[in-house]
């Protein structure tokens, strides 16, 4: 009998790469994006039923990559499955749901930072300079999601990339599970904001480099505060 073979039984090698057949992966992703972007522009209505064949009809797709793109999405907090209902939009963040929201964001980012500043790697230090060099050429979003979805990404993965430099992985899963820009923009798109959030992750950068745990601590508080300031102010001003 000739030696048992993992391959042979099902199991990949070592160095083996699982097998996700690269059409099938690009039309998951797209149809994901469609529907974030449905729902991020509220198409879907905040807390309303999102009926997996409406939008694979709406789509022209089966109902398989809409169930897996349900699935991430209630993974980002954005839709909620019930039992016997189906899924549903989440609604979006009350004032005190921004306030707490905040808080929690203020409890762990400045700690992050201060930790990021002494435990970052080079390439670390290299990835967040790249980030803010990002968001420094992006252009100014205009209201829908298509227009801010790049610089909505690229803020959430510099405030995640400072968690992973802070080298406490249950800090950073924290930050990442909150996923806050998606429930920020999703409230509001405060728009000219990019150019205010900008210059305060590049101060954040700045103390990180330095090796400054207290001054990087500083300007991530100082850079929640001002964005919370600006979302209450966008409110005010759109009646909500």
């Amino acid at each position: 009998m000739p030696p048992h073979s993992p391959s042979a039984a099902g199991v990949p090698d070592e160095g083996d790469e699982p097998s996700v057949p690269p059409v099938r992966q690009a039309l998951s992703d797209s149809v994901y994006e469609r529907i974030k972007a449905m729902v991020m522009d509220h198409e879907i209505a905040p807390g309303g039923r999102v009926g997996i064949e409406a939008l694979a009809r709406t789509l022209k797709v089966s109902p398989t990559p809409v169930r897996e793109a349900l699935a991430r999405l209630e993974s980002d907090g954005l839709v909620v499955k019930r039992t016997l209902s189906g899924y549903r939009a989440t609604q979006l963040l009350t004032r005190q749901g921004l306030d707490e929201l905040f808080e929690m964001r203020l409890l762990l980012e400045p700690r992050a930072a201060a930790l990021a500043a002494e435990h970052a790697t080079e390439s670390q230090l290299d990835g967040l300079e790249r980030i803010v060099e990002e968001m420094q050429a992006h252009p100014s979003p205009d209201g829908r999601y298509a227009s801010y979805r790049d610089f909505a990404a690229l803020d959430q993965r510099f405030h995640e990339a400072i968690g992973q430099a802070a080298h406490r992985p249950l800090l950073a899963d924290a930050v990442e599970r909150l996923h806050a820009h998606l429930h920020i923009f999703r409230l509001s798109k405060v728009l000219g904001a990019e150019g205010p959030t900008v210059t305060e992750h590049e101060r954040i950068v700045r103390a990180v480099l330095r090796r400054n745990p207290e001054r990087a601590a500083e300007a991530m508080a100082e850079h929640l505060t001002r964005s919370l300031e600006r979302q209450l102010e966008d409110g005010e001003t759109s009646g909500s």
